[in-house]
Formats: structure tokens, C-alpha cells, sequence
């Protein structure tokens, strides 16, 4: 199947003749579904604070020392959030008119309120007169070229002094939640290759300006996913995808890739949020202030946890087991199975020491992407999840029933500890459930191929940490996945 020219290759990418044949099984053999039990409720599985769990919450943000960094996913190009313009275009090449209330009729009906608008007017051959220009000139390499940026560098909002990014409002939020004593705001951004020095470029264009405004110095680290994650394509006979000159085919494989990327990070705490869920800086108060309470819940749980772990060094304690047993239970939504009782004590230490985060969880609001359930693991045990649809197994009666009572949405509002009860780092890599994935279709030069994406960072990837699921307001989830989606109010104000 592999020749001497594909091992070289393969080794080139700091990968393993090993990895792409296991890749190559997944391809013939899928993934298994998940066991879910039941839907994470206010009634179970997600925590509603109290205003004064908020308030202390937030006290014990404030009130913490160690090292705090925002992690920042801003990988790719934005071609979907204008994927309705593309199409719009195309038509109108084609003689064809807009249809009343597209997307893309919407769009230029509202051009001059888009934070770029005034970005177009320099372009000389714009003409508002003429749909076919404006939408050329938003998405072509002779106008804006938004149709081949990445999201964090498109204008998302006006302000009376100028237009921001959206990697502008995260500097501004990372000022706002991440500064510490030192003045110094951490922040982490993966990037493609090709976009990482107009991010280096931008960032150093703008980053006085907020340095004066929110008295911090920015520490921003500009990171790539690594090539060794890239996965192999295979053909529709799960064989080796070769291009035309012949070589194998890898191809990124999915935000899961980005677990190598956090487990870089040195930070005590991690705050995770997308590139593109941001608002307005008048309406951003509340993101902030929920971030820190997030926070302060996780730092709350974590000491918890700490001291638990030093307890089961010692002895055999009947009564302490039972005190862990109703914590997992009733703080981690962790159900232990029966077990002999020389190993309770390692069991219990084992599920204790893992990487930990606490998620905000909002209201579904029919928004597409993953959302929260409780799962049967591998060992019998229960524990929390986010999952994508395409891990729950639909034609099961049971499980549509439970996806059908979900009623919370995952946004992507991750706070994290990356570090044990020793102040050592853990190896991220030990807590990735490597049976799950995604397997989708996509073609090149014309042929089909099938790509396999890894775990989810949210997913697949964090699977094996211990979770918590905390209500968010839905003022703290902004995403722009279309152009029009910036016309909301909450990109307005």
C-alpha cells in the first residue's frame, strides 16, 4: 500500500508509517457511537449559580495569582461566512437577478452598515450602483479579498473612531479578564501559515493603541497547527488518495488538531473562545464578568479536587470514598461502578487527577454545532460531554429521544486547568478519547475523496477531563457565521 517514496514523505511531516495505517483502519472500520444517558438539564448536568455563587465566583477570579492566557482558534479562511455571496455572484454573472430578501439581496441593501464599508469606497473600480462591483469588490483579490481572509482579520464593527477586527475585541477582552499584576495580557492564536504574518502585521499596527486604552502590555503568540496532525485522504475503496504527481494526500484534520497547540501552553488557567464570538465593546461587560466567574468556579472546584487527591495517599478510609464518590457524583456528574476494594482508592485518585475546564452552556436557540449530554464510558463510569451530532447514533430510538430533550447549546466558552495537584503540567494527550473522529467528503482535481477529521478539541479531545457545565447568559454568544450575522444587533448597538 506504501511505497518507499510515501514513508519518506510521511517522516518529512514528523509523522509514522504506524499513525496513517491506523488512520487508514478508521477510514474501513468508522467510529463507534457514543452511549449517551441522558441530556445535561438544569435538572442534571449543568450548574445555574446563584447571584451569590456569582458573586463569590468572580471574588475568587479576582483574588487568583497564577498565570492566565486566552486561547484563540482563528485557523482558515472565511470563505464560508461569505459562501452566500459567492453564489450571489455567480449568478449575476450569469444574468441571473437577486431574489427579494436573499441573503445576498440583504446584504447590499445594508452595505453601508458592515464596519468595512468605508473600506470600499478606496477601491476604484467600486460602483454602489452595480451589485456585480460590490460584490466583487467585497470578495475579489482586487477589492476587500474577504472571500480568502481569515475571520480575525475582516472589520466586524464600527465604532466613532474607526473599524475593529474581531482579533481586535478579543485583545480587548484578553486585557479585560487575562491581565494579571504585571499588567500583561496572554493571549494564543492559532493561524494558518499563509495568514500568520498579516496577523503579526495587524497585531503590531493596532496594539499601541490599546496598550494606552487598557493600560497592558500584550504578550500574543501566533501559533500553527502542526503538520505531523494532518491526516491522510483515502479514495472511495479507503486506498491512499494520490495527486496527480502522484503523492499521498494529507489534509488538516479538524480543530481537534489544536489539542498540540493547548498543550504548549504553560499557563495555569486557559480561557477558550472562537475568533468570530465577539460583540460590541459597549455590550461586552457581561462576557467579562461571566469569563470570570467561570474562571473563579473553576479554581473553586480545582481545590476541591487537590485536596481529595492528597487525602487518598493515605489509607484505607471507608468514609473519605464515600465523600469523593458523592462529589464526583454530584459536582462532576461522574457515577462511579461497583468495585473491589483494593482499587477504590486508585480509581477514585485516577478519575480525580485529569485536566479540568468548566463550559458555559446557553439555551439552545437553534444555533447548529454540538451541545452537552451525559455519557457511559469505556469503564462503566458516567461523565459529562459535548458532542457533535455525528457522534449519536439517530437511528436508535432511545438516543433521538434524549437529542430531542436537549436544551442547551455548546458556544464554545471554555475556561480550563492544564496543571495537577503538583503544579505539573499534564500531557493533554493522555486524556484524548482517540476513538472519535468524523469521516466527511470532500474532491480534488475533480475526484472524490474522504477526509477524516480527529477527535474535536471540545470533543473527542477533552474527553477524558473532568467537566463542568455552567448556564450562560446569551449575550455572551455573538457568533458571526455569516456576513449578514454582523448586521445583529449585538454587532450594531
Amino acid at each position: 500500500m506504501l511505497t518507499e517514496q510515501d514513508i519518506r514523505q510521511i517522516e518529512q511531516r514528523g509523522s509514522t508509517v504506524g499513525s496513517v495505517l491506523k488512520d487508514i483502519d478508521l477510514f474501513k472500520n468508522g467510529f463507534p457511537f457514543l452511549e449517551i444517558i441522558a441530556p445535561a438539564t438544569s435538572e442534571k448536568g449543568i450548574k445555574i449559580l446563584t447571584d451569590e455563587e456569582q458573586v463569590t465566583a468572580e471574588k475568587s477570579f479576582q483574588s487568583y495569582e497564577g498565570d492566565v492566557c486566552k486561547f484563540v482558534p482563528a485557523s482558515g479562511a472565511a470563505s464560508r461566512m461569505f459562501k452566500d455571496l459567492f453564489e450571489a455572484e455567480k449568478k449575476l454573472n450569469n444574468g441571473e437577478k437577486l431574489l427579494p430578501g436573499s441573503q445576498a439581496e440583504q446584504f447590499i441593501s445594508n452595505i453601508d452598515k458592515f464596519a468595512f464599508y468605508e473600506d470600499l469606497l478606496t477601491i476604484q473600480d467600486f460602483n454602489l450602483d452595480d451589485n456585480i462591483s460590490i460584490l466583487r469588490s467585497v470578495l475579489s483579490k482586487n477589492g476587500l479579498d474577504y472571500g480568502a481572509k481569515p475571520k480575525g482579520l475582516i472589520k466586524f464593527h464600527k465604532y466613532n473612531d474607526g473599524s475593529r477586527t474581531s482579533f481586535e475585541e478579543h485583545l480587548i477582552e484578553a486585557a479585560l479578564y487575562t491581565k494579571r499584576k504585571n499588567r500583561i495580557a496572554k493571549i494564543s492564536v492559532t493561524v494558518s501559515p499563509e495568514h500568520r504574518d498579516a496577523f503579526q502585521s495587524h497585531f503590531d499596527m493596532v496594539k499601541e493603541k490599546y496598550m494606552s486604552r487598557y493600560d497592558a502590555g500584550f504578550d500574543v503568540e501566533f501559533t500553527l497547527q502542526k503538520p505531523h496532525t494532518d491526516t491522510i485522504a483515502v479514495d472511495n475503496n479507503n486506498e491512499p488518495f494520490r495527486t496527480l504527481d502522484g503523492r499521498l494526500l494529507f489534509r488538516p484534520a479538524g480543530h481537534g488538531a489544536l489539542i498540540e497547540n493547548l498543550n504548549d501552553i504553560e499557563s495555569d488557567i486557559v480561557i477558550i473562545k472562537n475568533i468570530d464570538n465577539v460583540v460590541k465593546e459597549e455590550l461586552v461587560g457581561e462576557t467579562v464578568r461571566w469569563k470570570k466567574i467561570l474562571a473563579g468556579k473553576l479554581i473553586e472546584i480545582q481545590s476541591r479536587i487537590f485536596e481529595y487527591i492528597k487525602l487518598l495517599d493515605g489509607e484505607y478510609n471507608e468514609i473519605l470514598f464515600a465523600d469523593v464518590t458523592d462529589f464526583l457524583e454530584k459536582e462532576l456528574c461522574v457515577t462511579i461502578p461497583s468495585l473491589p476494594d483494593p482499587i477504590v482508592s486508585e480509581f477514585l485518585k485516577a478519575k480525580l487527577n485529569r485536566p479540568i475546564r468548566v463550559c458555559g452552556m446557553v439555551r439552545n436557540q437553534g444555533e447548529p454545532g454540538g451541545g452537552p449530554y451525559i455519557v457511559r464510558d469505556a469503564d462503566g463510569s458516567t461523565s459529562p460531554q459535548i458532542l457533535e451530532g455525528a457522534q449519536i447514533d439517530m437511528s436508535d430510538d432511545k438516543s433521538a429521544r434524549i437529542v430531542a430533550g436537549s436544551t442547551y447549546f455548546n458556544p464554545v466558552d471554555i475556561v480550563c486547568s492544564l496543571k495537577n495537584y503538583r503544579g505539573e503540567k499534564f500531557d493533554l494527550h493522555k486524556f484524548v478519547d482517540t476513538e472519535t473522529g468524523f469521516i466527511s467528503t470532500k474532491s480534488l482535481e475533480g475526484r472524490t475523496l474522504k477526509a477524516l477529521e480527529l477527535p474535536g478539541l471540545w470533543n473527542g479531545a477533552m474527553s477524558q477531563w473532568n467537566t463542568i457545565f455552567v448556564e450562560v447568559p446569551l449575550i455572551t454568544f455573538n457568533p458571526v457565521k455569516t456576513v449578514n450575522d454582523l448586521l445583529r444587533t449585538e454587532h450594531q448597538v
